[in-house]
């Protein structure tokens, strides 16, 4: 005899909550794991950087790769040119798929440097495809370097860079990659750039640290790292099918056999956009280009011989670190039901709660780490927490775009020339236009005031704390977006 099985809707509300949590908890283990691994490793002392005879220093290639960078191109130039590192083993690309008046800015510079003995080079590319993995490809075929130097238009690095780094690749041939750290020329411009700051010391300091000191895959950034010329074209050289090149090329190095080695004590400060549209438009980027390279790996990282379990298992947790976002964006669509059915729920998501709650931790250590005044510093925390709230739906659209297409449009993120408090973005020329994300946020913001009041009509006093942290998450990046829109459109801006 068979037995028929009803389920109600407060059931299925509960079951879905439910679901929702083992999810988040899943990923806020992954961040203990880390956490965890980083207060064991963290007192490990960085490898001393190895004695090279300066005539037997090899010849690096820096490639600069940039598009319409008319504010920062110069001083990016000047920084590289700055390098305390024999001339004639020296060359700088300057790698420029511009449309505006930047390729004139570079050329002058250029030709500045080029008078005072330097070899650098302007390479301009009519046609830009690939994006920036394009650029970097073209210039790798004609760069003399054994070793290929990385950096963004946007970073000033210091003059010892390369002397701190190369001698790592010359002594140790089993490396592919040593990467730095990223510092923030302007991190106390604006509760914005403060709350990005928050999240890229955890990054650099907590989640490297430990992914590569355990052994664990991690992922270059794109910049402020020198790469092993034969590390890339053993590993099948720059491609485009993704817009994580960077993520994509670290991943299929290491899978190669490849090792990174981080040097947290090697900082090259960068420029944060100030702009909440700007940080949704790179979010957007990033979320859809690890998606990308989640799917390229997948099956190369499970089926890899050279990675055991545990190493297989983080790198797919890595990868898949931006599922949390629709995660978190299911767990605001279930407030209303949660609210109208009140579902008995088990006993396991009261400490599934408390796991979701763990995260933040991340932060805090990423702050005492680097900084005295770590008390100050944290005090972001909560514009993290909105602007990562507020921005679900967006990077729940990048990842739908990354799970559904290859490669894609790379739309650069504005740079200012701005340091400390200093700069007006607002005098600019580079503009963020509205995207597709924005009216769905306005939706969503509208639910939630919705799902606000019913909780608090049904007196259900358990869900008004995360009713208002996401009413006030989208409200924040809706007023941010909103506010810092140009009237003007300026659609030459939407190259890289």
């Amino acid at each position: 005899m068979i037995k028929e099985i009803y389920v109600t809707t407060p059931q299925i509300v509960g079951y879905l909550y439910t679901a929702v949590l083992i999810g988040l908890a899943l990923y806020a283990i992954h961040i203990v794991i880390l956490v965890t691994l980083y207060l064991w490793h963290r007192h490990d002392p960085s490898p001393e950087t190895p004695h090279i005879p300066e005539d037997c220093l090899p010849i690096v290639t820096v490639q600069i790769p940039l598009r319409n960078e008319r504010y920062v191109v110069r001083r990016i130039l000047k920084a590289v040119a700055a390098f305390d590192w024999p001339r004639d083993r020296l060359e700088i690309q300057v790698l420029d798929d511009s449309d505006d008046d930047t390729t004139a800015l570079a050329r002058a510079e250029v030709e500045r440097l080029q008078a005072q003995g330097y070899t650098i080079a302007l390479l301009h590319r009519q046609h830009h495809g690939g994006h920036k993995a394009g650029a970097l490809a073209a210039g790798l075929q004609k760069a003399r370097g054994e070793f290929i130097a990385i950096f963004d238009a946007d970073f000033a690095p210091t003059p010892d860079f390369l002397q701190r780094t190369v001698p790592h690749l010359v002594q140790n041939p089993a490396l592919g990659l040593v990467q730095g750290r990223w510092g923030h020329l302007n991190a106390e411009y604006s509760l914005v750039t403060r709350a990005q700051a928050l999240a890229l010391d955890a990054h650099f300091t907590v989640e490297h640290i430990a992914r590569n000191r355990a052994g664990l895959l991690m992922n270059f950034n794109g910049t402020g790292g020198v790469w092993r010329r034969r590390a890339i074209e053993e590993a099948g050289g720059w491609q485009h099918d993704t817009i994580a090149e960077d993520l994509d090329l670290s991943y299929r190095a290491q899978l190669a056999g490849w090792k990174i080695l981080y040097l947290p004590d090697v900082v090259s400060p960068a420029e944060l956009p100030p702009l909440v549209a700007a940080f949704r438009q790179q979010q957007y980027r990033w979320a859809k280009g690890a998606t990308q390279v989640l799917r390229k790996s997948f099956r190369p990282i499970v089926s890899s011989p050279r990675l055991n379990p545990a190493q297989k298992l983080m790198a797919l947790l890595h990868l898949s670190g931006y599922f949390t976002q629709p995660l978190i964006l299911a767990l605001m669509l279930l407030i209303a039901p949660m609210a109208i059915y009140s579902p008995r729920l088990p006993a396991l998501a009261g400490a599934l709660g408390t796991l979701t709650m763990l995260p933040p931790l991340l932060y805090l250590l990423g702050q005492v780490a680097l900084y005295r005044d770590w008390p100050r510093r944290i005090l972001a925390y909560p514009i993290l927490m909105l602007v990562g709230v507020g921005l679900s739906w967006n990077t729940t659209l990048g990842m739908l775009d990354g799970l559904l297409h290859w490669g894609g449009e790379f739309k650069r993120t504005p740079k200012f020339e701005l340091q400390g408090r200093q700069g007006n973005w607002r005098a600019a020329q580079y503009r963020v236009t509205l995207d597709r994300a924005l009216p769905g946020e306005i939706l969503i913001s509208v639910y939630a005031l919705a799902a606000l009041l019913l909780a608090y009509e049904l007196q259900c006093t358990s869900l008004l704390p995360l009713s208002m942290i996401y009413l006030a998450g989208e409200t924040f990046v809706i007023w941010g977006a909103l506010q810092q829109l140009s009237r003007r459109e300026d659609k030459k801006e939407q190259g890289r």
